[in-house]
């Protein structure tokens, strides 16, 4: 039937048909066309035996047994029972396409009977009928598990199993005359039982009079010795008591003389421990006296030395206060100083990008601080007295021009850097010497600074540039 099944909470649903593989075993299935669904069950059931078995000794007897047996709820002993056991006894199909199928169907009853009845005859003919009624448990224990080994092939599970008194096969007395032996051997135990329980009754009772007359006869004896040594024991004591009474009156008298004796020698020690008493109070007086102006004199001097040392040690803590105040402080100009230096060489660094490298930068700072000035009084003097060679340029006219001072300045310029770069070894920056003369000037001007720039240039090539 096309749909959605689900099975109850006992229950399981077999799907077979288009696009299964075998069987499917689910709680729930949607169920296709060309697809079939049936329900089993997987409720316990129980299975009643009554087996007739020959034990080792060919006895036989009937093994009444309960077993509760039931499909296993695993994966695969479901798809045993499904594939086995479910349908008709027959093998045909359930004539609904949703049925449920209980395990307790004839063929499966069968089926499980031939097992049982199989295993338990190959175990009794195996054992005594005297094993059988000493090792119940284990009797038991073997037919469960060679059952239960056989039935795992077919998906089922014995959850229980409980085996019934043996009883006797018809036409067969064995058990009959076995219970009559034992009620009568029983019987036969108990008078016995009774007899000597009865026999050593009497025997105690016997046993026991007889002890109590020996005790009483003890008794009696020993009552009659012990008055005897009391009354002995008691001159013995009045003799004694007579003798201790003597010496205690002597006692009393010798004590009362060594007493008065005693007494007088006691007042005399008195009066001498009271005069030497006396003396060691004077001289204890006389003593704490001194003592106590020297422990007088002694706290004065602690006092002192105390006060001196806590002015000592409030004076240096100050001063150690006032190192730690002044490092802290040097620390922060020696640090402030050497941020300060840092960003002024930060600032150099950008001039010298700006100037074209290093060497720009220190003609700049030689320019600023007026170093080529110095440079020149120190060469004049230097060569004071002296005939130096000295080149003058002149462009030959002699007209008056508004620019001259900067044309002279530019002209004067050149020997002045050979001059310093023969001096110090510092030529003219890069970019000084890649300058060149306008257009728009004169020839005579012209030719002048074209001069000037060879100049320059023949200066850097010296310098290696």
């Amino acid at each position: 039937m096309v749909g959605y099944h689900v099975a109850d909470a006992n229950s399981y649903i077999i799907t077979t048909g288009y696009g299964i593989e075998n069987v499917k075993i689910a709680k729930k299935s949607l169920v296709w066309p060309l697809q079939k669904a049936s329900t089993i069950s997987i409720s316990p059931f129980d299975f009643s035996i009554t087996l007739q078995a020959m034990t080792k000794e060919k006895l036989s007897f009937c093994l009444p047994a309960v077993f509760t047996i039931g499909p296993d709820n695993e994966p695969d002993a479901l798809k045993k029972y499904a594939l086995l056991l479910t349908g008709n006894a027959d093998g045909t199909p359930a004539t609904s396409s949703k049925t449920t199928t209980a395990t307790g169907r004839t063929h499966v009853q069968d089926i499980v009977k031939g097992i049982i009845e199989g295993e338990t005859r190959v175990i009794v003919s195996s054992m005594t009928m005297e094993e059988i009624f000493q090792e119940r448990e284990l009797f038991k224990s073997k037919i469960i598990d060679n059952v239960q080994t056989e039935l795992n092939q077919f998906g089922l599970r014995i959850y229980n199993a409980n085996v019934k008194e043996l009883q006797d096969t018809p036409g067969s007395e064995y058990f009959k005359f076995l219970s009559r032996k034992a009620h009568e051997g029983a019987s036969n135990q108990a008078k016995i039982d009774v007899a000597n329980a009865r026999m050593l009754g009497e025997i105690g009772e016997a046993e026991k009079k007889s002890k109590a007359r020996q005790e009483i006869s003890k008794i009696d004896a020993n009552t009659a010795v012990l008055e005897t040594q009391r009354k002995s024991e008691k001159a013995k004591a009045d003799a004694e008591l007579t003798t201790t009474q003597t010496h205690l009156d002597m006692n009393i008298k010798l004590a009362q003389i060594q007493a008065g004796r005693s007494a007088e020698v006691k007042d005399t020690e008195l009066q001498r421990e009271v005069e030497t008493k006396r003396a060691q109070m004077q001289l204890e007086r006389l003593r704490a006296t001194d003592v106590v102006k020297a422990r007088i004199d002694k706290e004065v001097k602690e006092q002192k030395a105390q006060a001196d040392l806590f002015t000592e040690k409030t004076k240096a803590e100050a001063d150690y206060i006032k190192a730690m105040k002044e490092a802290d402080a040097s620390f922060y100009a020696k640090q402030k100083e050497a941020e300060g230096m840092t960003e002024m060489a930060r600032a150099y660094g950008e001039l010298a990008q700006v100037l074209g490298g290093p060497a720009g930068l220190l003609q700049y700072m030689m320019l600023q601080n007026g170093t080529y000035e110095k440079l020149a009084a120190t060469n004049a003097k230097a060569i004071n007295g002296l005939q130096p060679k000295i080149s003058v340029w002149s462009n030959g006219k002699d007209e008056v021009d508004a620019s001259a001072p900067l044309r002279n300045l530019y002209q004067n310029l050149p020997p002045l850097l050979q001059t310093v770069q023969e001096q110090t070894g510092i030529g003219p920056p890069a970019w000084l010497a890649t300058m060149t003369a306008p257009a728009a000037q004169g020839q005579g001007q012209g030719e002048g600074q074209g001069r000037e720039v060879m100049d320059l240039k023949k200066a850097r090539m010296t310098n290696g540039a």
